[in-house]
C-alpha cells in the first residue's frame, strides 16, 4: 500500500534550533499522523508547539530529518515551492488569525484560492467561490451579511470563526491549528470546537491542533503530549 495513501503527516528523525539561540531545540525521532484523524498536541507555553506546527507547514525547516505531508517531503522543496504546496494542501489557524485587517470577510476567506489552483477548482466546480465563502459562514454560525464586513468590525469570536473558514476552503487534505481557543471562555470554547469538528469532518481534512489545554482531548481520536514526542533540547 501506498503510504501517502493513508498517512497525511509524518516526522523522522527531525531536529531544529532556532537561529543565534542554544535556548531552545527541537528534536523528534518520530511521528505519524494518518489521513482523516484529529490529533490534539498538548504543551506548555514555550515548548515549542507553535514552531512545531510551523515545521509541518513548511514555513521553517529542520537542520535534519525529513518531514513528509501528503505523501511529499517538503524538506527536498525549495522554499518557493513549499509555500505552493502549503496552499494547496494546508489550511493554517493561527493563534493571532492573521486576518488582513483592511479587507472584507469575503476577501480574507477567499484569500488561499488565489494562490491553490486546485483547491480552487474545488470549490467552482460545486458553484461560485463567494457562495462557498457563504455556506462555510452559515455552517459556522455567522451572519449572511458578515461578508462584506471588514475584519476591523468584527468581535474576537468572529474573526475565529472567519480564520477557521479560510483555512477550511477548498477542501486542503490538514488543518493545523495553533492554541484556536486559547482567548476563549469556556461556553464559547464548546461552541467553537462544536463547529470546527463538524466541519474539519465534512471537508475530510485532518487536524493537529496544538493547545495547552487537556480538557480539549474528547474532541479528538487521539492525545499526544509533546514532551513525550522530544528528546534532548527544550521540549
Amino acid at each position: 500500500m501506498n503510504p501517502a495513501a493513508t498517512t497525511s503527516l509524518t516526522l523522522n528523525k527531525v531536529s531544529f534550533t532556532w537561529p543565534g539561540s542554544r535556548q531552545f531545540a527541537l528534536q523528534i525521532d518520530a511521528f505519524h499522523m494518518q489521513a482523516g484523524e484529529k490529533v490534539l498536541l498538548l504543551g506548555q507555553s514555550g515548548s515549542g508547539k507553535s514552531t512545531l506546527l510551523s515545521l509541518f507547514a513548511g514555513i521553517i525547516s529542520p537542520q535534519a530529518g525529513s518531514i513528509q505531508v501528503a505523501g511529499e517531503n517538503l524538506v527536498d522543496l525549495t522554499s518557493s515551492k513549499r509555500d505552493r504546496f502549503r496552499a494547496e494542501h494546508i489550511g493554517v489557524i493561527f493563534q493571532q488569525f492573521n486576518l488582513l485587517p483592511y479587507g472584507s470577510v469575503a476577501d480574507n476567506i477567499l484569500l488561499p484560492l488565489s494562490f491553490a489552483a486546485q483547491r480552487r477548482k474545488r470549490v467552482i466546480t460545486n458553484g461560485s467561490l463567494e457562495s462557498e465563502a457563504l455556506r462555510l459562514c452559515k455552517a459556522l454560525q455567522l451572519p449572511e451579511k458578515i461578508l462584506k464586513a471588514h475584519v476591523g468590525e468584527l468581535s474576537v469570536g468572529q474573526q475565529q470563526r472567519v480564520a477557521v473558514a479560510r483555512a477550511l476552503i477548498g477542501q486542503p487534505d490538514i488543518i493545523l491549528a495553533d492554541e484556536p481557543t486559547s482567548a476563549l471562555d469556556s461556553n464559547s470554547q464548546q461552541a467553537f470546537m462544536d463547529l470546527l469538528m463538524a466541519q474539519v469532518t465534512a471537508a475530510n481534512s485532518s487536524l493537529l491542533m496544538v493547545s495547552h489545554d487537556p480538557s480539549l482531548a474528547n474532541y479528538f481520536d487521539r492525545v499526544i503530549q509533546l514532551e513525550d514526542l522530544c528528546k534532548g533540547g527544550v521540549c
